[in-house]
């Protein structure tokens, strides 16, 4: 680094440095060395800051400045590596902070007032750095990085260590700041949230822990805070299911789950301006939105600070202050403010409370008490001020505003604000020197101010503000004026004479184009002004000519740069010019030269339109061979380039030498490397023997012309900023004024090392030009003094001159004329005198150039309605294009693609209007998809009859009375059925058959394939009631033709009848038939058409032959005599019998008494005939009449008849719009349901992944905890060992001065145990500082052993030691009480340490017991949700049709089916089936045993009948016993052939024997066949044992993982909740079965006793 203005220059590292931010380049020292930093100007209102009580600093470009508020001098640093990027100081320690704005941004620390680097810092960051903030006490400094890390850093910039990062992604950041009272505590704040956070120490490591704050929304209330992914409970709904967070609902699973907000529940929050701590560790904040926000950093709460309400008297003097202002702000045209909610952008703390100021441009002071607070206004300084600043003495309160300006004010005097800075905001666009160039220079920024500057030291002479936005600006050589481009194409010239109070002397309006460049040729005479669209105006440059405009030149293609040179020998100005040729890739030269003769005989140069003649400034054209973007031309034909396409700079010799293979295109002579990068421009020093090269990487490069040495080189801009914008050479080339495009910094360059020549040339040249224009500036100056000061005219403002004013003939308003050799200025006055014979001609000549200019204005004008009406034409045709292609879209969505279209049948006399169902046809692949479910259930149908017949075949067939039973009930559940399938659309055709039964939509394939098929049922219905209409709309067309076709009679009766009455003529409507909506029939166009001249040549010949032939028609002879004869009739027809009429007889005109007897005759018969033919007509028209009345009824009857048919079909309209809604309304069920289904899984997938989080986050913890314990462990000892040293130096006092006597010794161990007051800071001794003791840290313990050494110089001095003790010994012992002291700070400190090792510990073993709380919760959460999905697969909607009607109850209670479930009816009538046959079974039992115990009485009374019998028997055989009678002998006597018995008997045995042979063997087989299978069977399973095993051995392995996963994730305290929780279930469902089984004996027993009972009862049974 390199400070100017006294500091001390950089060292080696501040030069490997330096070549890094040059690319790399290894140049030599004496190069960079030969130019230095004279001073530098500029504001940026970014970052300001106390270094000490007396110097404020602040960056500016590639430097940062320090200004001493008594002195106001000002001193700077450069940053060598660049511009400066995020700064900030800190008064206490008189260290600042700033950044570079390289690759890998490197933070540099530097002392003051040494300026000497402390150390750098090295961090991750890869961009930039946006803030840094300094620890009020304490070596720490807190920095923020831009992207891509957005990483909040906390360093030990005195140890050069990195404690902690913490990385935000998208958190860009507007302040950043300590709590001064716990260093510990970190306030960041962005455009929308505040964020507070803890910096924890677990001994030398340090975390970052994030707290953030909820601020209040925009009307200062203050919401709690809901979490919406963990809702506080849950609302289950038995229709619309469970209540389920709003990020389930989206469909969110990852991390925007978790903080997923809708838009309903955001409300904007209020947007934080400024901040600051107060000593109670509170924030105070301002706000956007008026509000003062009060934060406690502990429990991150937040206030909104109200005004405390003013007394009577205090309120009225406020409304008249306000009142007043309110006025004084109307009066200058500003926005009005309310200074009861002021938009506050800085605060400042203080112990008499808080200064807060804002766009008001007020400093106000708050007084808190509590939530209140009273304000009172300080004092305004009528600018936005948008930064406070205590000094570190807290004696001065800076004040910086928006617009550059810097103010001071003192709270304890309460003094007005003092002007401390007066800058501007706005970047400098260019600075020159004013003439003679070596005391004063002039600058101007974009926004229209100008400078006025000393060259000596950078003081601000003057300032003046144009009010427009400056494009370019120059200082003339010939006088001290000055002369600035504007955007509008406009000109100011100033005069400069007294540069205390330069002012506007005139304005000229060049053109409608901006301004770009200003060139004076070095005579002064010449003004060129290069504008945009290739314009160059040449202007007259002195006072005395009012800069007068001697012509313009249009270049054919774009200008890039313009310079000027000047031959003082032929008296002429060459004008150089570089175009940019767009059709190849090179660069070409324009020259025109401008004689001295232009300005007195300027007719011969210009044309009418005031264009200069080509061939009058001998214009030259030169192409070159490469693409330049600048170039400058020496006297002898050498002209320098700056190349575009590489980074080397040109050098041509313009003569026909250097021409290439095409004559027009000139070759470079030599090519010097640049090592420069981006687009740069090249600029001559006066004396043209140096050339000054700068470019976008803001490194200036200063050549000698001849040989193009590197001369000089200064890093002054940086590529950051912009590079550089503008430089420029005083006249006797000792300074060099360079500023930047956009970093704001004009910086002021000298040389340090130069050879003596060229010292002397450069002064050479500027005294010999001085001496040319000596003169003429002294007379210019005269003229230049004595113009009145230009006043703004809002009438006449740059937009009411016209465009082409530049297009006239140049202004002739020089009616002075100064010589060099008279410079008498009296003779001005007599010259124009003089001449104003020639003054009327002007002014005829003015009068035809304005006549000329109002028919030019006219034509524009013309031209102008012209293309307006073209634009407002092509406009109505782009909204008649659009209105096309919307009614195209409409047409084919709404009509094309209907394959049915909409219309309407109406009723004849009713009000009654049936639409029908305009469908679209059906696509291919929805019927590919409707025809793949059908087959689908095709198949489940099929398969299900399978699964029944195999079921109906193992189980036993029911009794044919209960089939025939329930063939009567499957008749009745079809008329029933209707009711379970929940619509009617099997009625109005459509086939319920193929539908899902409602009880089996449990899985989500099941449920989207019913919505398939419902939605072809519905299409199915609504295509058979289009066919029904389709048939009644064609019933209406055909009664519609009858009706037609009646009435074609009926107008015939009345035209016989003579009748005049209105007939009833039917049609169809728009709404019937709808395709007449879309033609336009010629009688609905109300305007006249438009036929072209061949369609109305057509038109008219048409006419005529249809009059022709309409001619033809009636002059036929034929037809004439037919008319004449017989009216036109060959036969008399029965119709026309009522016009008939028989002529009277000739004689009925003579008196009845003349008439002879043939003439009665005659006479009786004509009346016999009328009569006749009256009872004919009167016959006829009763016909007639009866006819009508017949037809009329006709036509009542069949369009009544047709009415009822639309009315039926209006009723079956509605019942079909009844099942339609049915049907949609199970589609919207299941469409809820397969939504609700998704949420919950949704819901569950967020759960899974918020559980992979904190499962992470656990074992993190977990570790953290363990790390925490073993450190504490080893902590321990190291404190313990401490305490042992400590008292082992106590207890070896006595040991170590066992030789001094007792009487000593005592006075010694009281001097041993005595301890010195530490002594006060001088920043804690002041009053004024509001944090007082604020050091809270184990550091601030370490630092105070230094200043306790210090104090205990005075106890080790001789005057306090004992009397008649050895010095020797008096040395040995403040040694070792040293040492006590050391040892007793280092024991303090490491309990401090241990303590705060010990906190660490707890708040991450609480963290970890939230953690497990949170996890616990999750897995209830998943429970719950598997609950739901249970219930949502189990508990179906279901759609049923009931009655309509009167229901009626036993009682007035309805019965509660809360715990009711609802099952197939089928069910409970097979359940009453079984029960009645086993009724009908146990009857028939009973039946039965009736019938057999009166079988039973009879079998008694036989069976003492035969025990009679037996007993009379009985006597019988024992009188038979008692003969002596063998068996044998028995046999023998009973039996006839005993032989063959015994025979027979022998036989039997035998054969008996070989059967059960026989039988014996096949069991044999048997059981060998048996035992074969069996050891198959044995062998199979031994294999299948086998490979069980190989899986059993694999399951181990996996649960052997698993247990270790399981064990080291920690979650053993939640599987054995479960495991505890199911074993309860084990044993409930263990006791459960053993009283079932008790039960069951229980049931057998009594089952038993029951028999036993029965037996009793029925003993025959």
């Amino acid at each position: 680094m390199e400070a100017a203005g006294g500091a001390r220059s950089a060292g080696p590292a501040s030069e490997e440095l330096r070549a890094e931010a040059l690319g790399g380049r290894n140049c030599p020292s004496a190069e960079e060395a030969a130019l230095e930093v004279s001073w530098v100007q500029g504001f940026t209102n970014t970052n300001f800051g106390f270094i000490d009580n007396q110097t404020v600093c602040y960056p500016c470009g590639n430097y940062i400045l320090f200004l001493d508020i008594e002195t106001k001098k000002t001193t700077v640093l450069q940053c060598q590596t660049g511009q400066v990027g995020a700064f900030a100081a800190n008064g206490n320690s008189q260290v600042l902070a700033f950044s570079d704005r390289k690759l890998n941004p490197v933070i540099y620390i530097y002392t003051f007032p040494e300026l000497s680097k402390l150390t750098e810092l090295k961090g991750n960051a890869q961009l930039d750095y946006t803030l840094l903030a300094f620890s009020f006490t304490g070596p720490y400094l807190a920095s923020y990085s831009s992207i891509p890390e957005f990483a909040l850093s906390v360093w030990n910039w005195q140890e050069n260590i990195l404690l902690c990062s913490e990385s935000q992604p998208g958190v860009t950041a507007t302040s950043l700041s300590f709590n001064p009272m716990n260093w510990q505590q970190l306030c960041f704040v962005n455009e929308s949230s505040v964020t507070i956070w803890h910096i924890e120490r677990n001994n030398d490591e340090h975390h970052l822990k994030r707290n953030p704050v909820k601020l209040p929304d925009g009307q200062g209330s203050v919401s709690p805070h809901t979490d919406l992914f963990f809702p506080v409970s849950h609302i289950e709904d038995p229709y619309h299911g469970p209540d389920l967070p709003v990020s389930a609902i989206a469909g969110l699973v990852g991390d925007e789950a978790e903080t997923f907000m809708p838009r309903n529940y955001i409300k904007p929050s209020v947007h934080p301006t400024a901040h600051c701590w107060t000593a109670t560790s509170e924030i105070y904040m301002s706000c956007k939105e008026g509000y003062v926000l009060a934060i406690d950093a502990v429990t991150h709460s937040v206030s909104v600070l109200q005004q405390k309400p003013l007394p009577e008297y205090m309120r009225k003097i406020s409304d008249v202050v306000s009142y007043v202002r309110r006025e004084v702000q109307k009066k200058k045209g500003g926005k009005l403010k309310d200074l009861q909610k002021p938009d506050l952008f800085a605060m400042a703390f203080c112990n008499e409370g808080l200064y807060a100021a804002g766009s008001e441009g007020i400093l106000f002071f708050y007084h808190i008490k509590g939530l209140q607070y009273e304000m009172k206004i300080c004092t305004d300084v009528l600018q936005p001020i948008s930064s406070l600043i205590f000094s570190p003495d807290y004696t001065v309160l800076l004040l910086v505003t928006d617009q550059g300006t810097v103010y001071t004010y003192k709270p304890a005097h309460s003094e007005e604000a003092v002007k401390l800075l007066d800058a501007s905001s706005s970047c400098f666009l260019a600075a020159d020197f004013l003439t003679p160039g070596n005391k004063y220079c002039v600058s101007v920024t974009i926004s229209g101010e100008v400078q006025v500057w000393l060259l000596e030291d950078g003081t601000c002479f003057s300032k003046l503000n144009l009010d427009t936005e400056a494009t370019a600006m120059a200082c003339c050589p010939s006088s001290n004026s000055v002369a600035v481009g504007t955007k509008r194409g406009q000109i100011y010239f100033l005069d400069v004479t007294e540069v205390e109070a330069p002012r506007v002397v005139h304005r000229i309006f060049l053109s409608k184009f901006p301004v770009l460049s200003l060139h004076y040729d070095q005579s002064g005479q010449f003004l060129i002004a290069r504008a945009t669209e290739g314009h160059i105006f040449i202007l007259d440059a002195r006072p005395s000519k009012l800069f007068q405009v001697l012509g313009y030149v249009v270049m054919a293609d774009e200008v890039l740069d313009l310079s000027v040179v000047s031959d003082f020998k032929n008296d002429l100005v060459e004008v150089v010019i570089l175009l940019n040729v767009a059709e190849v890739q090179r660069a070409r030269l324009e020259i025109f030269c401008l004689s001295s003769a232009l300005t007195t005989d300027n007719d011969k140069y210009v044309n009418e339109q005031g264009m200069l003649n080509a061939s009058a400034i001998k214009k030259e054209q030169y192409d070159l061979d490469y693409p330049l973007s600048s170039a400058v031309r020496l006297k002898d034909n050498i002209v320098y380039g700056y190349c575009t396409c590489a980074p080397f700079i040109c050098k041509y010799h313009l003569s026909e030498e250097n021409m290439l293979e095409d004559p027009s295109v000139f070759l470079s002579e030599k090519r010097t490397p640049s090592n420069q990068f981006g687009s740069g421009f090249l600029c001559l020093s006066p004396n043209s023997r140096w050339l000054a090269s700068a470019a976008k990487d803001g490194v200036l490069f200063i050549y000698h012309t001849f040989t193009m040495d590197i001369l000089a080189q200064k890093h002054c801009h940086s590529y950051q900023g912009g590079g550089i914008r503008s430089m420029v050479f005083s006249l006797d080339g000792k300074f060099i004024l360079v500023n930047g495009e956009n970093d704001g910094a004009l910086v002021c360059l000298k040389w340090k090392k130069i050879k003596k020549i060229e010292v002397k040339e450069a002064a050479f040249h500027w005294q010999s030009l001085l001496a040319i224009l000596n003169n003429s500036t002294l007379n210019e100056n005269v003229v230049l003094k004595s113009m009145a000061e230009w006043q703004f005219d809002p009438e006449s403002t740059s937009e009411s001159l016209p465009e082409e004013k530049f297009k006239e003939a140049p202004l002739k308003s020089s009616n002075v004329e100064v010589t060099e050799e008279d410079g008498n200025v009296t003779s001005l006055y007599s010259a124009s005198t003089n001449d104003m014979t020639w003054i009327g001609q002007k002014i005829k000549k003015v009068i035809r150039e304005e006549t000329r200019r109002f028919a030019n204005q006219k034509k524009e004008l013309q031209m102008g309605i012209k293309k307006l009406r073209k634009t407002v034409r092509k406009e109505i045709e782009m909204e008649n294009l659009a209105n096309c292609y919307l009614q195209d879209v409409i047409k084919h969505e709404c009509w094309d693609a209907m394959c049915v279209k909409g219309r309407a049948v109406k009723c004849f006399h009713m009000a009654c209007e049936v639409k029908n169902y305009p469908l679209k046809e059906r696509s291919e692949e929805e019927l590919a998809t409707l025809e793949k479910v059908l087959q689908l259930k095709k198949i489940e149908t099929a398969d299900l009859k399978v699964q029944k017949k195999n079921l109906e075949i193992e189980s036993e067939t029911v009794l044919s009375k209960e089939e025939g039973e329930k063939t009567e009930e499957v008749m009745a559940d079809d008329s029933a059925s209707y009711c379970l399938i929940g619509s009617l659309s099997s009625q109005y055709g459509g086939d319920t058959s193929t539908l899902y039964h409602q009880w089996d939509l449990h899985t989500r394939e099941q449920k989207v394939n019913q919505i398939v098929l419902l939605k072809d049922i519905i299409y199915k219905v609504k295509t058979a009631f289009n066919k029904e209409f389709d048939i009644v709309a064609r019933q209406k067309e055909q009664e519609i033709a009858r009706v037609k076709e009646r009435n074609l009679r009926i107008r015939d009766i009345l035209a016989q009848l003579d009748l005049q009455v209105e007939l009833w003529e039917p049609a169809l409507t728009d709404d019937e038939i709808p395709e007449r909506a879309l033609t336009v029939q010629d009688p609905e166009i109300k305007v006249e058409k438009y036929l072209s001249q061949q369609e109305r040549e057509k038109a008219e010949m048409l006419a005529k032959l249809e009059m022709e032939r309409r001619c033809a028609a009636m002059d036929n002879e034929r037809l004439r005599a037919l008319n004449d004869m017989m009216g036109g009739v060959l036969e008399v027809k029965k119709e026309d019998i009522l016009k008939m009429d028989i002529p009277p007889p000739p004689f009925i005109s003579k008196p009845e008494h003349v008439w002879n007897d043939e003439e009665k005759k005659i006479f009786r018969e004509h009346e016999k005939k009328v009569k006749e033919l009256n009872e004919e007509k009167e016959k006829y028209r009763r016909a007639l009449e009866n006819e009508l009345k017949k037809l009329e009824a006709s036509i009542q009857e069949t369009t009544q008849n047709f009415d009822e048919t639309v009315c039926k079909l209006s009723e079956r309209k509605v019942k079909l719009e009844m099942v339609i809604y049915q049907e949609e309304l199970k589609i919207v069920n299941l469409v809820y349901a397969l939504l609700l289904n998704e949420e919950l899984d949704t819901r569950e997938a967020g759960l899974h992944n918020f559980l992979m989080k904190k499962e992470k986050e656990k074992v993190k913890a977990a570790r953290t905890i363990q790390t925490t314990k073993n450190k504490i462990e080893a902590y321990i000892d190291t404190y313990e060992n401490a305490i042992a040293e400590e008292k082992n130096l106590e207890c070896g006092f006595t040991k170590q001065f066992a030789d001094v006597p007792a009487n000593l010794l005592d006075e010694l161990f009281q001097l041993y145990k005595h301890r010195p007051k530490t002594p006060m800071t001088e920043m804690l001794l002041d009053t004024a500082n509001p944090y007082g003791d604020c050091s809270g840290s184990a550091e601030g313990y370490k630092d105070a052993l230094t200043p306790l050494m210090k104090a205990m110089d005075e106890l080790d001095s001789p005057g306090h030691m004992p009397n008649g003790l050895d010095p020797s010994v008096w040395e040995h012992f403040c040694l070792a009480r040293r040492n006590k002291m050391e040892s007793e700070k280092l024991v303090k400190w490491k309990a401090r340490t241990l303590a705060e090792m010990q906190a660490f510990l707890q708040r991450r073993m609480d963290d970890n017991e939230k953690i497990k709380s949170e996890i616990e919760d999750i897995f209830q959460e998943l429970t719950w949700l598997q609950e739901e999905k249970m219930k949502l697969q189990l508990n179906l909607t279901v759609q049923f049709l009931l009655k309509q009607g009167q229901v009626e109850l036993e009682s007035t209670e309805i019965p509660d089916y809360a715990d009711a479930i609802l099952i197939n009816k089928s069910i409970i009538e097979e359940l009453n089936c079984s029960i009645t046959a086993q009724g009908e079974k146990k009857i028939a039992s009973m039946v039965e045993c009736k019938e057999f115990s009166k079988g039973i009485f009879q079998l008694e009374w036989e069976h003492k009948k035969m025990r009679m019998q037996i007993e009379d028997l009985e006597q019988k055989a024992r009188d038979i016993v008692t003969l002596p009678i063998s068996k044998d002998r028995q046999l023998f006597l009973t039996v006839l052939n005993y032989d063959s018995r015994i025979a027979h008997r022998i036989s039997v045995m035998e054969q008996t024997l070989g059967i059960m042979d026989k039988l014996h063997k096949k069991n044999v087989k048997n059981r060998q066949k048996r035992i074969k299978e069996l050891e198959k069977c044995i062998s199979l399973k031994e294999q299948e044992n086998y490979e069980l095993s190989l899986e059993l051995k694999e399951m181990l392995v996996s649960v052997s993982e698993r247990r270790h996963i399981f064990e080291a994730a920690d979650t053993q305290h939640v599987s054995k909740k479960i495991a505890k929780q199911r074993y309860r279930e084990i044993l409930k469902q263990k006791h459960l079965r053993g009283l079932v089984k008790e039960q069951e004996e229980h049931f057998e027993i009594l089952q038993a006793e029951v028999e036993r009972l029965r037996s009793r009862t029925f003993p025959v049974l």
